[in-house]
């Protein structure tokens, strides 16, 4: 029976979807969509529970909710706090632990961060790239010794944005929310019945202290949105940044196209699989 490594060296993470052109379903019909889909893509895998971080956040506690429901006990959710974590955001894990009655786990990261911060000069976003290097490391490091699939708690915001760092919080086995927009989460959570002081929290990888998504982005979730919805929609090829650009530039301010379309377009590489060389002989 083959393991996450080798799954994961030849496969790309497998993401539940919304056919594209439909209307969208409802919340029960996306909930059980999803709960389905961990289930027949853990089984498909030739796993029987599965494992994912839980950092306190919103996305993390949807995954939760819905790893709950589709594995009971077979689900465990690992709180990796770094010494730069808000307090809150780890009550807030051990909130919806206590709530779902879900098996868990507590593993520090302050023995990794020793070595983090022997690296002189070392910034605030290579830090929290370590960090989040390290947390997923230790996930599939459980992953192997419980034989659990590691799913993922990225939405479709980061994805596209490419706001996530690669091998770190954006690799898994599967991902059930990866088709819902950041708003979307928002509305989804509510309707799981997810605490509102989670689903009001400002969104934040938690990666160093004081960090808010939406301020290091430089927009709202809100406004990002819904311009890529209105991309997608129109039929546009997102990459293609310089018709996009054309398209939405009386809509949008030129600042924000700008910014937004440059990050998608340096992060594209992050939803790819690594290029492999075909000899011409083979």
């Amino acid at each position: 029976m083959e393991s996450i490594f080798e799954y994961k060296s030849k496969n790309k993470p497998k993401v539940w979807s919304i056919k594209q052109g439909e209307i969208m379903p409802s919340f029960e019909n996306i909930k059980k969509e999803m709960i389905d889909f961990l289930r027949v893509q853990t089984r498909k895998r030739g796993f029987d529970r599965v494992i994912f971080g839980l950092s306190g956040g919103i996305d993390s506690a949807v995954v939760a909710y819905l790893a709950q429901e589709a594995f009971k006990d077979q689900a465990m959710a690992v709180l990796m706090p770094s010494s730069k974590s808000a307090k809150q955001n780890f009550d807030d894990a051990m909130k919806i632990v206590d709530l779902l009655q879900i098996p868990y786990r507590v593993v520090e990261l302050t023995e990794y961060e020793k070595i983090f911060e022997s690296y002189e000069g070392i910034c605030k976003a290579r830090y929290g790239n370590l960090c989040a290097r390290a947390r997923m490391m230790i996930l599939y490091d459980l992953s192997f010794a419980l034989r659990a699939l590691v799913v993922g708690t990225s939405n479709k915001s980061e994805r596209l944005l490419g706001y996530g760092t690669i091998y770190g919080d954006l690799a898994c086995a599967i991902n059930p929310i990866g088709d819902l927009f950041k708003t979307e989460i928002f509305e989804f959570a509510e309707f799981l019945g997810i605490p509102k002081e989670i689903i009001q929290k400002k969104p934040s990888a938690d990666l160093y202290a004081g960090q808010s998504d939406e301020e290091e982005i430089g927009f709202s979730y809100a406004k990002i949105d819904t311009f890529l919805k209105e991309v997608l929609e129109s039929g546009l090829d997102l990459y293609d940044v310089d018709l996009v650009f054309e398209a939405m530039r009386g809509k949008y301010e030129e600042d924000f196209l700008k910014e937004i379309l440059d990050r998608i377009q340096k992060n594209r590489f992050k939803q790819e699989q690594p290029q492999v060389l075909k000899l011409k002989d083979s």
